[in-house]
């Protein structure tokens, strides 16, 4: 996969932490701390454009360690990147604790999986095949 780094000089490409990790490290690109208050959000640079194999997408998902420890979370989780899109990635950071937090330079603050997906062709139909499940929903099959 293509990669531009905006500041190369700063932070190595994304890697992933072992050799099993589904999601690649992305750190924040900043020259300076971010402080994020409570409930509110930030869109964090990355310093990284890629170039998606055509029927990828890239998602970008929360860091556990973040969520659990500090209450910050990728707002909308997971977010998507185009194949055909070109621009800098930046990740929505939102701080869902009571007090502030701090993003410091080269921190982690998200992770990026690539996945494959499938276009449809919408087939309209008057009723649908039937299930077990039926229409149950939100909780529907047990607790």
């Amino acid at each position: 996969m293509k990669v531009k780094i905006v500041n190369r000089s700063a932070w190595p490409a994304p890697a992933y932490a072992t050799i099993q990790s589904a999601g690649m490290d992305l750190k924040a690109n900043i020259e300076e701390p971010v402080t994020i208050a409570p409930l509110q959000r930030v869109m964090v640079p990355t310093g990284l454009s890629i170039a998606l194999p055509e029927g990828t997408e890239a998602q970008i998902r929360p860091r556990s360690g973040l969520a659990a420890k500090h209450g910050v979370t990728v707002l909308n989780s997971p977010g998507t990147i185009d194949a055909d899109y070109r621009g800098e990635i930046k990740v929505i950071l939102v701080n869902l604790s009571d007090t502030p937090f701090i993003v410091n330079p080269g921190e982690r603050i998200a992770q990026m999986v690539i996945a494959r997906y499938e276009h449809v062709e919408w087939d309209e139909v008057e009723t649908l095949d039937g299930t077990d499940r039926g229409e149950g929903g939100f909780g529907s099959t047990g607790r």
